[in-house]
């Protein structure tokens, strides 16, 4: 689920960079900060592709045995209680736009680019 948002919003920001060729304009759109801090941002993601190879993050042993907590269960003193804040209100709006589009969902991993 989560690499599909990514994919699609990664797409999104590439659909408006090639409809765009004023940067204000692009910045209006997106709505995520300067064009400037957006390429850095996606450099960043690109170096980050290789660490989360290299470290396999989602990699776990076979004997790995994880404790569930069901939704109505107090939670153990050594569990963390991570309650994370709300995001900003551009997240959805992006989110929005995304998913009230009518192109087909993305199933695999890997980029759809029209051409």
């Amino acid at each position: 689920m989560c690499m599909v948002i990514i994919v699609s919003f990664t797409c999104h920001r590439l659909k408006v960079c090639q409809e765009e060729e004023d940067w204000e304009m692009i910045e209006k759109r997106l709505g995520c900060g300067q064009v400037e801090e957006l390429i850095e941002e996606a450099r960043d993601e690109l170096t980050l592709i290789g660490k989360m190879i290299e470290w396999d993050p989602w990699g776990v042993p076979e004997d790995y045995e994880c404790e569930v907590i069901e939704n109505d269960a107090p939670v153990p003193k050594h569990v963390p209680l991570h309650r994370p804040g709300p995001l900003p209100e551009e997240f959805y709006k992006t989110l929005d736009a995304l998913s009230k589009k009518d192109e087909p969902k993305i199933t695999s991993g890997e980029p759809q680019i029209k051409e």
